[in-house]
Parts: C-alpha cells; structure tokens; sequence
C-alpha cells in the first residue's frame, strides 16, 4: 500500500526540485512500515450476504438470456449471409415491400426480454429495498475523509448516542439498515461483501438493508470522486455473530472514557487533548472529537471513545494488525507522525498540524500550532488508553475476510 503524492511532470530539460517528493517518499516509507496491513480483496459476489444473492440470482437471468441473444443473432447473420452469398445466385433478387411476419417478432422478442428482466428487477427491488422493522438500526455520515457510524436506538450511560469512527460494528444473520448522509460533498459507501453500494449526498437521508451470515472483517471504501484523499477514504465492517454483537454494544454503551492517573502520560494528554497549548496556539484535539464520558463533543472530525481498540487510523488508511497494536514501536510511530502534522501525510485531511507548518483547509492557507515531540507522545498515550474491556474487543478472534499472508485472524 502506499501514500498517494502528486506527481511531477517535466518536459525538456526543465527539471523541478526533488527535495521534497524524496521527503515525501522517506516519509511514507517509514509510516507504511509501522503498520501491518490486512490487504484486502473486494468481491461482490459474496453470496454470504442475502442482498448479493438476490441479485445474483437475478443478474444469472440477464446472463443466459444476453448468451441466448448473441447466440441467435449470431447464427441469424452467419445464416443469412451463407444462404444468400452473391456467387450462389445469379439472378436478380426479388422484389418485394416488407415482411410483417418478420416485423412482428423482431419486435416482439426484444419487449417480452425486456419485460421479463423488468419483473424481476422490481422483484429485487421489492424485496431488497424496504428495510424491515426489527432491522438493526446504524447512521452512517460521510465527510472529507472519513466516516463516523452511529447507533441511533443506543444511548450511551454517559450521554449521546453510540458513536464509532471509521469502524462498523454490525451483527450477522439479520438485515441492518443503514440511514447514510453526508456532511459536506457526495460520497458513495460500498462494502461489496455485504451488499450494494449507496450514495452520501448532503441534506439527503437514504436508508437500505445490508447483511451477512459470516462472521468477519469486510473492506468498505468511498465509491464516488469526492476529493484529494477520496482514495484514502476507507472503513471497516466488523460482523459478529449475535451474542458477542450484544456484548461490544452493552459495553459501547456503559463505557465512560478512563480517568488518568495523576502525573502520568496519559493524564498529561488529556489535558492537551481537552485545553490544546495557547501559548504556542495549538487547537485542543477536543473542538474537533468527540470521546464518550468526558467534555470532549467535537463533531468536526471523527469518534474518537474507542480509539484504543480500534486498529485502523486515517479512516483506513492505515492499519495495526498486530497484537500489540498502538503500542508496537512502529505503530506507535506512525501515531504520533499523524498527529504531529495529518494534513502532509494524507491530502486534504483538514485535521491542524502540530509542528507549526501551515496546510490548506477548505481552500484557506493556514498556520498550525506547535506541540513538542513529548507532548506529542502524551496524547499518544491518552487516545490508546481509551479502550473497551476485553470482552468487548471486536477485533480479537475475528477472521479477516480476503486478507493475504501478511493479514488473518486476530
């Protein structure tokens, strides 16, 4: 996997400077590598999921019915131009106006096709589109780039609704309904592998089932053109099966974020986190996030209460697939090379940088703030303290769905 950087064009012997697409290069090099990847394929014909089915089984109708026409067709045309060649007849063809009988089926083969595929698309559609009331309800919100997942009919102990960042955690064996939006530009959700894809466009609420009946860890990306890191705009779709569902979902909801111990790192983030840094104008990570049982509310960016049990950052962009996640060396890292300055490793992420260089947000040419490396590291220590129990890790023991040799079971 890598980083997308712009690419440089030259002509002639007009030569621009490689400083910094080297910089660049060195700095996606070292941040790939402190990650493991699951690498995943994408496949839509996962017939795991009841939506892939239905439509399977409606697409092998198209299919035979397509393989038939051009089979026909085929053997009308190599017929006739045998039958009819200009070195077996010499005399003048004859003349006549039209053949109704001809007419007639060329006509009316095409509209019974049509009409048949018609059937049974609004079949499909009767039976794919409504969502059925004992669906398991999740908001889905796209923004530039990322995706927040949200539990409409889950009110946490601590207030507001269960909220996961980047992460769907959705049961098995049962329709889900998601109610997908957007916050800012069209964004297109697609998870092939359980089910079709939908778009995001603002003001605009759609709702559509989705499932599968196999536990596991699906890829889900953007599907619609909606900026620089529109490529960079992932999720992941964890299904559990029912019983350990209810389980992350009871402990979503009665978690309340971990008090830090007096003195200690993650106590020294979380007051960076919560009051950022004034004197060197450094935005508190808390205008933007939102972190359950704190003071943290921010909706700008991405639920950030489970970020120590999650295993992905920079909305999939990057992923921790060892055990020992955030606090393996590497990874730890990469953490704090996202934080320090997000917006030069990831394009149009309009997260501030932390090391006092500036970056564009929504067109405007802005001046970060400055964090010094430990203080850096102190919010590091504070976002992977935030962790459900261990019973509710929905990552652990759940097998990673089309991953290649450097991925699996976690």
């Amino acid at each position: 996997m890598k980083l997308n950087t712009t690419k440089h064009r030259h002509s002639g012997t007009r030569r621009r400077p490689i400083t910094r697409p080297i910089a660049a290069a060195l700095l996606g090099a070292t941040l790939l590598t402190g990650c493991q990847q699951a690498n995943q394929s994408l496949f839509i014909g996962d017939m795991s999921s009841a939506y892939n089915r239905e439509i399977w089984w409606m697409s092998v109708w198209a299919i035979v019915l397509s393989i038939i026409i051009f089979v026909g067709v085929s053997y009308a045309l190599f017929y006739t131009i045998n039958k009819f060649r200009e070195d077996k007849h010499d005399a003048p063809p004859a003349q006549f106006h039209g053949n109704n009988r001809l007419e007639v089926i060329l006509v009316a083969v095409p509209v019974v096709i049509v009409f048949g595929l018609s059937i049974l698309t609004v079949r499909s559609m009767a039976i794919l589109n409504p969502t059925p009331a004992q669906a398991t309800k999740i908001d889905v919100l796209g923004k530039q780039f990322w995706w927040n997942f949200a539990y409409p009919e889950t009110t946490s102990d601590a207030g507001g609704v269960v909220t996961n960042g980047n992460e769907i955690i959705m049961p098995t064996k049962q329709p889900v309904a998601l109610t997908i939006t957007s916050g800012d530009v069209i964004h297109g959700f697609w998870a092939p592998n359980i089910g079709g894809q939908r778009a995001a466009m603002p003001a605009v609420k759609k709702t559509w089932q989705v499932d599968t009946d196999r536990a596991g860890v699906y890829q889900g990306n953007c599907s619609q053109l909606c900026g620089g890191s529109h490529a960079n705009m992932r999720y992941k779709v964890v299904a559990l099966d029912q019983d350990r569902y209810n389980t992350t979902l009871a402990a979503m909801k009665a978690y309340r974020a971990p008090e830090p111990a007096p003195g200690s790192a993650e106590a020294r983030g979380y007051a960076l986190f919560m009051q950022g840094k004034a004197s060197t104008q450094a935005v508190a990570c808390a205008a933007c996030h939102r972190v359950q049982g704190t003071p943290a509310a921010g909706a700008a960016g991405p639920d950030l209460s489970f970020f120590g049990t999650r295993r992905t950052l920079g909305a999939g962009m990057w992923e921790a697939m060892t055990a020992a996640q955030w606090t393996e060396p590497k990874a730890k890292e990469q953490l704090h090379e996202w934080i320090k300055h997000s917006p030069a490793v990831k394009p149009g992420s309009l997260m501030p940088s932390y090391d006092g260089s500036e970056y564009l947000s929504k067109g405007q040419k802005l001046k970060g703030g400055v964090l010094t490396d430990a203080e850096i590291d102190d919010i590091s220590a504070y976002l992977r303290s935030l962790k459900l129990p261990e019973e509710a890790d929905y990552w652990s023991g759940t097998p990673i769905n089309g991953a290649n040799a450097s991925g699996g079971t976690q």
